[in-house]
């Protein structure tokens, strides 16, 4: 429906990251060391099929600029974590299907906040967040066989197993990754459930 996808498209654009939390901005050109930190370290990054490989500091910083012309196309937003001191502790990355009224969020928490038990939590307000801020009617999620961690969060969310599929990395390496789905009607659902 062309009306729900440009109503997509727009809140895409206009989107309030602050609430996905109080720690949570737009990346930007400011970021890139924090996420180059991040992400040089395979317990963060290894298991993340879509990020830019190798992960060097012009391939962030064009993974950063690739995602605000997305963003302002209404088709991706990438945010991050900071912690009090600015560094970066985490990111988020929605990338919008808007014509599907669908989008697929990927993240990651720095290894030493990671197995910390808010981690369910943190997932939980990116779900609500992409389901209320861009209005969209279904998320879908990937997860690598090896890892146990992420696919426990989202199975206790509540996302349905698809099955599995290829995922193509950025280098051309491909992952067999398992695939779950939540609709928005079975989220709201979930959450108003007594």
């Amino acid at each position: 429906m062309p009306a729900e996808a440009e109503a997509i498209r727009r809140a895409v654009r206009t989107a309030s990251i602050e609430l996905l939390g109080d720690d949570c901005i737009l990346a930007g050109a400011e970021h890139v060391p924090g996420l180059v930190d991040l992400l040089s370290d395979p317990a963060v990054s290894a298991p993340i099929h879509d990020l830019p490989r190798p992960i060097t500091k012009d391939s962030i910083w064009a993974w950063v600029r690739d995602a605000e012309k997305l963003r302002q196309d209404g088709e991706a937003i990438l945010a991050v974590t900071a912690n009090s001191s600015g560094h970066v502790t985490g990111f988020f990355r929605f990338t919008i299907l808007p014509e599907r009224s669908a989008a697929e969020i990927a993240g990651a928490r720095r290894a030493d906040h990671q197995n910390s038990g808010d981690g369910a939590a943190w997932a939980a307000r990116s779900f609500g967040w992409a389901f209320d801020a861009l209005n969209v009617r279904l998320i879908g999620v990937t997860a690598a066989f090896d890892n146990v961690r992420s696919a426990r969060i989202i199975e206790a969310a509540g996302f349905v197993a698809m099955g599995e599929q290829d995922n193509i990395r950025p280098d051309g390496a491909v992952r067999r990754s398992r695939y779950w789905e939540m609709t928005r009607d079975a989220w709201r659902a979930k959450c108003h459930a007594p």
